[in-house]
């Protein structure tokens, strides 16, 4: 990886799923602005996002996001109502965006717009991976190490889309070590928390329900290890990876043979759910940890916040004894300064190569 410029400021698109977003970021971990439109609201009502109404949304939203960022990065201090000053393109010194993992019809909104405004401003524009700008995330908090301090380090990544574990010998080299055969761990929470009938986005309803549990089985669901000889699992060790859609078929098969009788038995049940995937994700990234020799396990992603997994993953970082590294609340979900912040520390594709960019709605990191 080039070593950045330590003032370059980047402007940061990102759509690759259900949010909105655009940050600038200067020298790649100082966050001038972030703006981010959710729209948890308009998928809520069918308890999944659709990617049709994600893309329209994105379409109406860009614009002023990107116009919302740039006034918070370049207006007078405290005129957060300032008119839009045209001079403040001059401040940026290269366009970022998401071109893959994700949604197509999401991506290719922030794609567009970012090529477009690249060429109109002649700023370079830089492509960037989303799973690799969630575990840059970790460094965009003013306590965190620099980056050149936190190497090697071993990464998990876990949200709605995606739970993998990537190691890091320095920065700009990702090896895959582990990861999800199916479902990610968010989307595990979000089809427990329909079938519980606790509404949507799942992660942050369970999560709540679990903390009113007055006491759970810890046994009560399989912890997601998949079946060695699976051709899924590649070249990966079966024992780096999980397997989260067995646990969602036994929630079911137990709501249907014995259903809640009351909001305390919910709350039981759901503590024992949250239980089995938190287990899950401790226990591989203590032996992900135990492999190798690392300076921090770095923990990125829309999951990363529930609080449960935050103090296993704090006792594993412990009994390890490596540092823990954990994205701030706002840099969790997919927001776009992780997007202008990897771009700015030199990531991603750049030059003629990033406008050349197609969407990549499977790209993959580590291989």
């Amino acid at each position: 990886m080039k070593l950045r410029r330590v003032d370059m400021v980047v402007l940061g698109i990102e759509t690759s799923c259900d949010e909105s977003a655009a940050a600038v970021v200067r020298g790649g971990t100082e966050v001038l602005s972030s703006v981010v439109f959710s729209q948890v609201a308009l998928h809520q009502p069918y308890g999944g996002v659709v990617p049709e109404i994600a893309s329209r949304s994105h379409v109406e939203k860009i614009s002023g996001v990107i116009r919302d960022a740039m006034t918070g990065a370049f207006a007078p201090s405290g005129a957060t109502d300032a008119a839009f000053d045209p001079a403040w393109w001059d401040g940026v010194d290269a366009v970022a965006v998401t071109y893959g993992p994700g949604l197509a019809s999401s991506l290719i909104v922030g794609l567009s717009a970012a090529k477009g405004l690249a060429l109109r401003l002649k700023k370079p524009l830089i492509g960037i991976n989303h799973i690799e700008a969630h575990i840059h995330s970790v460094f965009l908090s003013p306590g965190a190490p620099p980056p050149s301090e936190a190497f090697p380090l071993m990464a998990l990544v876990v949200s709605g889309g995606h739970t993998c574990w990537i190691e890091m010998p320095r920065p700009g080299v990702y090896r895959l070590t582990g990861q999800t055969l199916d479902d990610a761990a968010g989307e595990a929470f979000d089809k427990a928390a329909k079938l519980l009938g606790l509404g949507y986005p799942g992660g942050p309803a369970i999560d709540r329900a679990a903390a009113a549990a007055k006491s759970f089985d810890v046994a009560a669901f399989p912890k997601g290890a998949p079946r060695r000889g699976n051709p899924a699992l590649g070249a990966l060790r079966a024992e780096m990876c999980v397997s989260f859609s067995g646990l969602k078929t036994a929630l079911m098969y137990r709501l249907r043979e014995a259903p809640p009788e009351n909001e305390e038995h919910i709350a039981g049940i759901a503590a024992a759910y949250q239980e089995a995937i938190v287990a899950a994700l401790a226990e591989r990234s203590e032996r992900a940890l135990r492999d190798g020799c690392y300076r921090a396990l770095a923990v990125g992603g829309g999951v990363s916040l529930n609080r449960r997994l935050r103090e296993r993953l704090r006792q594993v970082a412990d009994e390890a004894g490596v540092r823990l590294l954990l994205a701030e609340p706002r840099f969790c979900g997919d927001n776009a300064a992780m997007i202008a912040g990897l771009a700015g520390f030199g990531g991603g594709v750049r030059g003629s190569a990033a406008l050349g960019l197609d969407v990549a709605p499977a790209l993959e990191t580590g291989w």
